[in-house]
């Protein structure tokens, strides 16, 4: 990303996610206009960039959205898994249809692959069947937890025909039969715009259906899906480093004492940040090298949120203070799926 573009997602950032982080922390404010004016601005746009070209630079916008606000990173990372999706398909009027709205921030949307994410790596069933019928399918069950959700927002899911066929679909959220319920009772993340999404014989028309093969597909896009996430846990975690260097003077210095010190934080923010140069530096991008850095990523994420709390004592102990906020993200992100468990059993198991 060029220094004058970074400068534009700065002004954006000040502007227009800055004076709500606070009531997105405590009000499960979404934070909608930030998400649009990013596509407005061009920043969700794949023109004229290969694919290595505007992954690096829509991971410098989670990134530095996540130094703010990660609940709304993460949404622009939902939006992003989406855009992932329907830039992958095969099916090209899909793509016609509603990749341009969704560069440009017109229609916003989620990602449904938390279960299905689970359900291939032998941990869940899946939640959600379809019947074929004529001209489509129709889709019934439930997804528990669905995010960066809205009347007019779209996201992608995976249903089963049977136990060896899926399909992968996407799907406007107000289609007849489909049924919202927004869920704002998570120890953070709350301004996520997440809802638990119920189907009732959904009628999906094959022009929404993303793949037949949804296995295959999401082996496909898993690599973008889940680099996606790493910038998610590097900003907390500069933020993080950020907050210890203003108090490090603080009680005559008694900082310096505690095992975790920015220095040693930001040596490993380095070694992962060379470790994706390595990767992108290769012909195509390996899904167990990048998880092997999501998964060091989370932890880091974890020791860099905490060391931000002990560093700011008692001020960080505060309900709404930066620094406790950033610790519920922090074990939002090692919950996030593929959660801390999830590739600890596939890289390690």
């Amino acid at each position: 990303m060029t220094i004058n573009r970074t400068a534009v997602l700065q002004t954006i950032i000040e502007e227009q996610l800055k004076p709500y982080v606070k009531k997105v922390d405590t009000e499960a404010f979404y934070a909608e206009n930030f998400l649009r004016k990013l596509g407005e601005e061009g920043f969700f746009s794949s023109e004229n960039k290969t694919v290595k070209e505007y992954i690096l630079d829509e991971m410098v916008i989670v990134k530095e959205t996540a130094k703010v606000c990660m609940t709304t990173a993460f949404c622009v990372w939902c939006h992003l898994a989406a855009l992932t999706y329907v830039r992958n398909t095969k099916k090209d009027g899909l793509k016609k249809q509603l990749l341009p709205s969704l560069e440009k921030g017109e229609i916003l949307a989620g990602t449904g692959l938390s279960n299905p994410m689970k359900f291939y790596a032998g941990l869940e069933k899946l939640h959600l069947s379809a019947k074929p019928t004529q001209g489509g399918y129709t889709i019934s069950g439930v997804l528990p937890s669905v995010s960066n959700l809205g009347e007019d927002h779209w996201f992608g899911f995976v249903a089963g025909i049977n136990e060896n066929e899926q399909i992968m679909c996407i799907v406007p959220c107000n289609t007849k039969g489909l049924k919202l319920k927004e869920k704002v009772d998570y120890l953070g993340v709350n301004g996520s715009a997440t809802y638990a999404c119920s189907f009732t014989d959904v009628f999906i028309p094959n022009e929404w259906v993303l793949s037949e093969d949804a296995k295959g597909f999401i082996e496909e896009i898993r690599p973008a899906f889940l680099t996606y996430q790493i910038p998610l846990g590097l900003g907390v975690t500069q933020a993080s480093i950020s907050s210890i260097e203003i108090v490090c003077q603080r009680q005559n210095g008694c900082n310096q004492f505690l095992n975790e010190q920015p220095e040693d934080l930001k040596e490993k923010v380095e070694s992962i940040q060379k470790k994706l140069e390595i990767i992108f530096s290769g012909d195509r991008l390996n899904w167990k090298d990048i998880a092997a850095v999501k998964l060091e990523t989370s932890y880091l994420t974890l020791k860099a949120v905490q060391a931000s709390m002990l560093h700011n004592g008692s001020a960080g102990y505060i309900q709404d203070s930066p620094a406790s906020r950033r610790l519920r993200e922090g074990y939002f992100f090692a919950n996030l799926a593929p959660t801390i468990k999830h590739l600890e059993k596939m890289l390690n198991g």
